[in-house]
């Protein structure tokens, strides 16, 4: 028997998760495990979306920047599902082995900045008492300015509490995820929920479509 795709079931329908599903198919081709899960509150979850979309809006940090962010947040907290979303995302930003070092904690293709990033990122997740005003100097020393510090390490607090949310209620990665991530993103994945057995769509998850 097939396992779950999380712990809750699929929440009730009504316009507002239809929208998200919708946005997942049009975006996707498939409904994502992790929107199942968010949609019992798709209202916070709009929410949260648009919050890191204004965060990101006025920015100096760039797209692979953020991708390298998320990926070794991802690591750093062992969620497979962001690692394999982010990964992939970072190999087109980059090339896949640059970012199967980032999930693998090996930044030696990254750019200055982008391996302080990196650092900081884990740092953030693994304890984030440890870090001291050196620590924010050496971001500074590699070009960062205060407000892009500060963006950044909201970044990675926002992307740690969704890791949170999705690991803890069981949002396993989707099998298309994985099986559109690059080879060495894949293998690179070696923590985490396992990535869900395909399965046969139910007839209110089409409806919900």
């Amino acid at each position: 028997m097939n396992r779950p795709a999380a712990f809750l079931t699929d929440p009730p329908q009504s316009p507002a998760v239809t929208a998200a599903y919708q946005a997942d198919l049009i975006s996707d081709g498939y409904v994502n495990n992790l929107t199942r899960v968010w949609c019992w509150r798709p209202d916070v979850l709009a929410s949260f979306q648009a919050l890191r979309a204004d965060l990101l809006a006025d920015s100096g940090l760039s797209q692979r920047e953020v991708a390298v962010m998320v990926a070794a947040t991802a690591a750093a907290r062992s969620d497979a599902y962001c690692a394999l979303a982010w990964g992939s995302r970072l190999a087109e930003l980059s090339d896949e082995a640059t970012a199967a070092g980032v999930l693998q904690g090996v930044d030696s293709d990254l750019s200055e900045r982008e391996a302080a990033l990196a650092g900081w990122s884990r740092q953030v997740v693994q304890d984030p008492n440890a870090p001291t005003e050196a620590h924010v100097q050496r971001l500074r020393d590699a070009g960062l300015n205060d407000q892009e510090i500060f963006e950044a390490t909201t970044w990675i607090a926002f992307r740690l509490a969704f890791s949170t949310i999705n690991d803890a209620l069981g949002a396993r990665p989707d099998p298309q995820l994985a099986e559109k991530a690059p080879r060495l993103v894949r293998e690179a994945v070696t923590y985490g929920r396992q990535v869900q057995a395909h399965t046969t769509m139910a007839p209110t998850d089409s409806g919900a479509a």
